[in-house]
């Protein structure tokens, strides 16, 4: 499987690396439409070469997605926590509890009645 991986991974990047080299024309990014940065009187360019600009949508948007993700999954995180601090505080009271029984007796009755 690992070996599948690496190979999906070196065919991924010699993809990118063929896509990259063959859009390395200069493309003039804007902040804002011509029309609209005129009303404002601010306008911000900036030339790049296509891939950039096409790498970097697509990273951008793993990025967005992987934040979203994050906060919609944070109620599945907090309810787990919850459940596994619950867990561990019967597991103290059971603890506790068979130390209470099993006061005074004999060591290898009680680590025997514990397996149990």
């Amino acid at each position: 499987m690992r070996y599948i991986r690496y190979a999906f991974l070196a065919a991924l990047i010699i993809v990118l690396v063929s896509v990259s080299l063959a859009n390395l024309q200069m493309v003039t990014l804007k902040l804002m439409p011509d029309a609209l940065a005129e009303l404002v009187g601010f306008n911000y360019s900036l030339p790049l070469p296509v891939f950039i600009v096409v790498l970097g949508g697509i990273a951008a948007g793993l990025i967005i997605g992987y934040i979203l993700e994050w906060l919609r999954e944070h109620k599945h995180r907090r309810e787990a926590g919850e459940k596994y601090r619950e867990v561990r505080k019967l597991e103290r009271e059971v603890n506790k509890l068979k130390k209470q029984k099993n006061e005074g007796k004999d060591e290898v009755l009680a680590l025997l009645e514990e397996s149990n």
